[in-house]
């Protein structure tokens, strides 16, 4: 079985947490898809780059969710999410993609 890179696992979730969050109105289910990919992306990051560098990405991945509110209210929606799982996604290739 095909592994996914960690960046596309930690950027989807951003992404798709919102997608979901907005499109069914429901933002209980968007947090679902929030943190179900990321526990699957710290969990990825760990066996691959160990627990320190799991603990900053997660905490890096919180912020970039927390991050793209007030964004938001400066570039937009979208663009604040996808700048911020941008960003996730290359420290997360950075730290845990790149060596495998």
């Amino acid at each position: 079985m095909a592994k996914v890179p960690t960046a596309a696992m930690a950027a989807g979730g951003l992404i798709g947490g919102y997608g979901v969050a907005r499109w069914t109105r429901k933002r209980q289910l968007g947090g679902a898809v929030l943190v179900l990919a990321g526990a699957v992306a710290a969990e990825q990051w760990r066996r691959e780059a160990g627990g320190v560098a799991a603990s900053a990405l997660t905490v890096a991945y919180g912020a970039a969710f927390a991050g793209a509110h007030p964004l938001a209210k400066k570039v937009g929606a979208w663009p604040a999410v996808f700048g911020v799982a941008g960003g996730v996604a290359l420290a997360s290739w950075l730290v845990a993609d790149r060596r495998s």
